[in-house]
């Protein structure tokens, strides 16, 4: 198989989807390093290894990279609606960062393969499923002004790379992700989260941010990194793909599974429209991905809800 045996760093792997990516490597026989510099890895395998290194330090990402073929970078900041909405600028130097000093790194120290994530907060406002190749067809929505250009500039800088030296670097832009080991901190949560947590926590009222008529792709985090393992395997040539649910759904359906998953269907939903919510309509094609990596997501909206809700009410209880 293409990982066995591989010696691969997950930057990240101490996180949300990091961790996802590590779980899913270790099916597959890889030797793998995680950076350790604020938290422990959440899972443990006589196949991981853990090395201290702050990752905006370049000694710390050279020692970080060293004997290493293959580089998934999930480290970096995410900012919900809220965040966004108020000052994401360290976000937006964080993911800057730490990606420039790891692509810095890897070309160095002769990484054969690298992938970064982008994001589908790049596209500019489209009311149809948007496909790869209309990324830089117009500004991006005014709410990922900030962080949805940083997203297309690190897009440049791994071209750049990628056209002079010898690694092969994946391009993955992901739709929004839940699941797992996701973020459930209310005042820097993601949508899906901040609302499993309402409902575990039977708030009343359970109030939603935005009108509720807001659609949106959510994928299982399990679905997306076997699709970066597939992307680093099978497309490492510096041309991004989508990888989502490809389908819609209103924050609306949501709310209503999330609450249904719950055991909480006689919450008393309010809208409110006056906190901040993001683009009111983004759903990305996923056939490139379905014709390069033979990808489909396989855990179904409901399946994936349900699992995140059981599982965050273990944590909940623990």
């Amino acid at each position: 198989m293409f990982y066995d045996g591989k010696n691969v760093l997950v930057t990240g792997g101490a996180g949300f989807v990091g961790t996802h990516i590590v779980q899913e490597l270790l099916k597959y026989k890889a030797q793998i390093r995680i950076p350790i510099h604020k938290r422990q890895p959440l899972i443990t395998s006589e196949h991981i290894e853990t090395i201290e290194a702050d990752l905006t330090s370049p000694e710390d990402c050279l020692r970080a990279v060293r004997n290493i073929d293959f580089v998934f970078h999930t480290a970096g900041a995410v900012a919900g609606a809220g965040v966004t909405a108020g000052n994401p600028i360290s976000a937006i130097t964080t993911n800057l960062v730490l990606t420039v000093r790891m692509l810095e790194a890897a070309w160095a120290t002769g990484v054969k393969r690298f992938l970064i994530f982008s994001s589908s907060t790049g596209y500019p406002a489209k009311e149809h499923p948007v496909k790869e190749e209309e990324f830089w067809a117009g500004p991006t929505h005014a709410s990922y002004f900030g962080y949805g250009w940083m997203r297309r500039y690190l897009e440049r800088i791994a071209e750049f790379v990628a056209s002079k030296s010898d690694m092969k670097i994946a391009i993955v832009r992901p739709t929004a992700v839940y699941g797992q080991f996701d973020n459930f901190d209310p005042a820097t949560s993601h949508v899906v989260p901040a609302l499993v947590r309402k409902a575990v926590e039977r708030l009343d009222p359970y109030e939603v941010w935005g009108s509720g008529e807001e659609v949106r792709d959510f994928l299982h985090v399990r679905d997306l990194a076997r699709g970066c393992l597939l992307m680093l395997e099978k497309h490492a040539v510096c041309d991004a793909v989508n990888i989502g649910y490809g389908k819609v759904v209103t924050i609306k359906e949501i709310v209503q599974q999330i609450l249904e998953a719950a055991d909480y269907k006689d919450a008393k939903v309010v809208f409110n429209t006056s906190k901040p919510t993001a683009i009111p309509f983004r759903i990305v094609d996923t056939s490139k991905a379905k014709v390069i990596l033979g990808y489909e997501p396989e855990i179904s909206l409901k399946e994936g809800l349900n699992d995140t809700v059981r599982w965050f009410k273990q944590m909940a209880n623990n």
